[in-house]
């Protein structure tokens, strides 16, 4: 960086210290004594533009956050190797107990327009991990509406993969816990969830709930259905 541009991750970090804690202290001391008891595992793609603290409107101490390139679930059977993903799920519903698990999908995502597109032969990385969107693409030439319905579809795999964990499926059938798919449309500024009843994604400003399932298989308005 040139000596005479500030720098400006230091002057955030500044401002966070002297700005924003001095209003929140006692909930983050609170945090430290009594530990972290965050009752929703939010599980978001990497997108800069999807900010789940502004979504949800939730504060320090209330999500427990998982980021990865498209907001994906690596099935619990090991066949795509073991993962950080894998370990916080895992952490999150036998140690931190959360009641609910969000999968969030976003518009315009990147990550399953490169699995369209082709990742660089470099990215050894990442050409695997695409791998596990394979299940929810369309074989059809990647339009708008097939990008967002992909995008929808990757969510609701995601979901159906979450139940293939047994802590997961344990205590979704105990009714300690809940699955909720969203799929954010950023430029409309709208979170769709999922209706598992109506098997299909609706407005958050028209939905009767924040979203719960899937625990029938997937049907979409051209009657396909998708499933594991």
């Amino acid at each position: 960086m040139p000596a005479n541009l500030p720098d400006e991750l230091l002057l955030r970090l500044r401002r966070f210290h002297s700005d924003y804690f001095p209003l929140h202290q006692q909930r983050f001391q609170d945090l430290v004594a009594q530990g972290q008891h965050p009752k929703t595992l939010f599980i978001g793609c990497s997108d800069s533009r999807l900010v789940p603290y502004l979504l949800t409107g939730a504060g320090p101490g209330e999500l427990f956050l998982v980021r990865n390139v498209g907001a994906l679930v690596p099935p619990y059977d090991g066949s795509h190797g073991l993962h950080g993903t894998m370990a916080a799920i895992e952490y999150a519903v036998l140690g931190l107990k959360v009641e609910r698990i969000i999968v969030c999908g976003h518009s315009h995502c990147g990550a399953i327009r490169t699995a369209y597109e082709g990742a660089p032969e470099e990215a050894v990385a990442l050409r695997a991990w695409l791998k596990l969107l394979e299940e929810a693409m369309l074989p059809v030439v990647p339009s708008h509406e097939a990008m967002q319905r992909t995008e929808q579809r990757s969510v609701v795999l995601q979901l159906e993969r979450l139940l293939g964990y047994p802590m997961v499926r344990r205590a979704v059938e105990a009714g300690h816990l809940s699955l909720h798919g969203w799929h954010y449309v950023i430029e409309d500024g709208e979170v769709h969830v999922f209706d598992a009843e109506h098997g299909g994604f609706v407005p958050a400003s028209q939905a009767s709930t924040s979203g719960t399932g899937p625990y029938t298989p997937y049907v979409e308005h051209d009657g396909q259905i998708l499933t594991d």
